[in-house]
């Protein structure tokens, strides 16, 4: 298992589907790691367990766990 709130630091990507009429989340970091939920709240909830699994199966297999995006505010423009 991940520790603590490991997993909540990467981003999904979250995108309503017509042909699955679901919600399709993406991870962007984790290459694969895909889910969906019937539910905009179902999708997150599925999209943290697929988060945590993936880490989980990296790390039972040895693998590289790529690190989190981290949002980066643009630079101020000049007034």
């Amino acid at each position: 298992m991940t520790d603590g709130e490991e997993f909540r630091k990467y981003s999904m990507l979250i995108q309503w589907s017509d042909e699955d009429d679901a919600y399709i989340v993406t991870v962007a970091e984790l290459p694969g790691c895909r889910t969906h939920g019937a539910t905009h709240a179902e999708a997150i909830q599925q999209g943290e367990d697929a988060i945590e699994t993936w880490i989980d199966a990296a790390r039972a297999c040895g693998d590289p766990i790529p690190e989190p995006s981290v949002f980066a505010p643009s630079p101020a423009i000049p007034t």
